[in-house]
């Protein structure tokens, strides 16, 4: 099983280990009941906007009959405010990153799966992190994963270019630049911290420092803070979901911006003059996962849902469309030549071995951040 990485996080070799391994497995048909395939039920999911792509919901609705009533979100923040304010009522199915755990861990909005139900063999072990580090008090899995990915650099290939092979964070924020760039507020304020870091103005390791305690927190964000703010007219736009980072690219004026890889990457797969890249610093990493609120109605959907997500066609058929990649092995034998175009050209050289995996996140760090970020909005 997983280690913990030494800022309490997913380490680098497991990342570099799933992303070796993608197409090491073989398909498998998913588990899905024929009580489930008899019924004509619906399933309520709350999930970043751009995870379900067509092919899925209809190849899901084809498998089994159900129909998928989608509520987008853009920010892990959403899904616990929404939770909170009906009690965990309203959703069958949530997706919070599997660093957020310390934050769900008191709330009491979410119930453990029955993993008898769940076909774990199908997902890549380097990605399963539920039993680490999703077991409250001992009382079972309550996350699985469903879709990995990293934050990086994107660009307009018709009007920016690199100094070098990568791009840096540092660019979005850089003079020459100016009034081009985008970025959501409070990760594109850690890569400004990453990319001073590797200009040599601020001491290697020290953004990775702040998880430590509220102290050195308040010690790095405060001085950061005030040099974004000082920076602040450079950046055209703040984004918060995939469309508007997709619209920042194509209609906005942005030449280059720190993304998320699914944006970007679809916009490139579509033909748009568009890259998306780690930067020499390393691209931030993620694992989101599948949940399942307190008040989930429709268990048998549930399962169904995931019996489908970790199917290796319909997960490699998902790929090609939103652009981020698959615990499930084998779903990349699915995805076809652009998508391992796509991956090669986000992951050149050392790339993978300098992915840097998001810390877990105690409830001091989010709300410390949410206050240094508000802060750079405010300004």
């Amino acid at each position: 099983m997983q280690k913990v990485g030494k800022r309490g996080g997913i380490d680098r070799r497991s990342f570099l280990k799933n992303a070796s391994a993608l197409g090491a497995g073989l398909a498998m048909p998913a588990i899905i009941s024929n009580r489930t395939l008899a019924s004509s039920g619906e399933i309520n999911i709350m999930m970043w906007s751009d995870y379900l792509p067509e092919s899925f919901v209809s190849g899901f609705k084809e498998k089994t009959g159900i129909t998928i009533n989608f509520t987008g979100i853009g920010s892990n923040e959403e899904i616990i405010n929404k939770l909170k304010a009906t009690n965990g009522e309203g959703f069958d199915i949530v997706s919070p990153t599997v660093n957020r755990n310390l934050l769900w861990k008191d709330l009491g909005l979410l119930q453990p799966f029955d993993m008898s139900k769940v076909p774990l063999e199908k997902v890549n072990p380097a990605m399963a992190l539920g039993d680490e580090y999703w077991s409250f008090d001992g009382k079972g899995c309550f996350w699985l994963p469903h879709i990995w990915g990293t934050e990086g650099v994107a660009w307009r290939t018709d009007a920016f270019t690199p100094a070098g092979e990568f791009p840096s964070y540092y660019d979005i924020w850089d003079e020459a630049n100016a009034g081009k760039t985008m970025g959501r507020a409070h990760s594109m304020m850690l890569g400004l911290g990453l990319g001073l870091e590797g200009r040599g103005e601020i001491e290697p390791g020290t953004m990775w420092s702040a998880y430590e305690s509220p102290e050195k927190m308040d010690a790095v964000w405060s001085k950061l803070t005030e040099t974004a703010i000082a920076k602040k007219k450079n950046i055209k736009l703040i984004w918060n979901d995939a469309d508007t980072q997709k619209n920042g690219l194509l209609n906005e004026g942005v030449i280059v911006g720190q993304t998320w890889d699914g944006p970007p990457i679809a916009l490139k797969t579509a033909g748009e003059p568009v890259m998306y890249r780690a930067p020499k610093e390393g691209a931030m990493a993620w694992v989101d996962g599948i949940a399942m609120p307190t008040g989930a109605k429709n268990i048998d959907q549930i399962y169904a849902f995931i019996g489908a997500a970790y199917d290796a066609k319909l997960a490699g058929e998902a790929i090609k469309t939103h652009g981020y990649n698959s615990p499930v092995i084998g779903a990349d034998a699915y995805g076809g030549e652009v998508y391992a175009k796509n991956f090669a050209d986000a992951y050149p050289g050392d790339a993978l071995a300098k992915l840097n995996p998001w810390p877990a996140e105690a409830p001091w760090y989010s709300e410390k951040r949410t206050e240094y970020a508000n802060k750079f909005l405010s300004a």
